[in-house]
């Protein structure tokens, strides 16, 4: 009899050591999960609230973004070259060009989230440097000679300029990098 009682006591003991243990298990792995989780959330929360880092060149306000028809007039744009506004339908192809392309064409461009390089009075070795830097970002970067600039070298984005004497393959690619993607359409590579 008491050997029978042993063995109940054994088996009963066994049980509550097994469901301790189930128990213990379960504890760990939701103690883990609440961790994770909440490590995940407060480090997401901490990197939204960082500022964000000033990007390159100067603001100007959005003019909007409609649709004109190829000649038609507009109100003057708030920046040379224009950031924003009055544009075309139809974007030119990314890459780089020889000739001078309509503002209203390069807007599109902006709106998508490239970057519009262009150039006035550069010599030779700088207009390669910078066709160089264009052939760099195939799907976000234009390049064109612009008649209309007031500096040598002019960087565009949606709402942002940055007006160049000189060139500078630093800034200029700072200006992409920060700048690409900026936009209400953002599809630019």
């Amino acid at each position: 009899m008491e050997t029978e009682q042993t063995q109940k006591i054994s088996k009963q003991e066994r049980y509550e050591s097994q469901e301790r243990k189930r128990l213990v298990k379960k504890i760990t792995i939701w103690a883990i999960a609440v961790i994770v989780i909440g490590g995940s959330g407060y480090g997401l929360y901490y990197l939204a609230s960082q500022p964000e880092k000033p990007r390159p060149g100067e603001t100007f306000s959005i003019l909007g973004q409609t649709h004109i028809e190829v000649g038609a007039t507009h109100p003057a744009y708030n920046s040379n070259p224009p950031t924003s506004g009055w544009h075309y339908v139809q974007p030119a192809n990314w890459g780089v060009y020889q000739e001078e392309l309509p503002d209203e064409t390069l807007i599109h461009n902006l709106e998508h989230g490239g970057i519009w390089i262009s150039y006035k009075d550069v010599d030779q070795e700088t207009k390669s440097s910078i066709e160089a830097i264009g052939k760099r970002y195939p799907g976000s970067v234009v390049v064109t000679p612009r008649s209309a600039n007031d500096t040598k070298v002019v960087l565009a984005s949606w709402g942002r300029l940055e007006k160049l004497e000189s060139f500078d393959e630093t800034k200029i690619v700072d200006f992409i990098k920060a700048n690409k993607n900026k936009s209400p359409e953002p599809l630019a590579r």
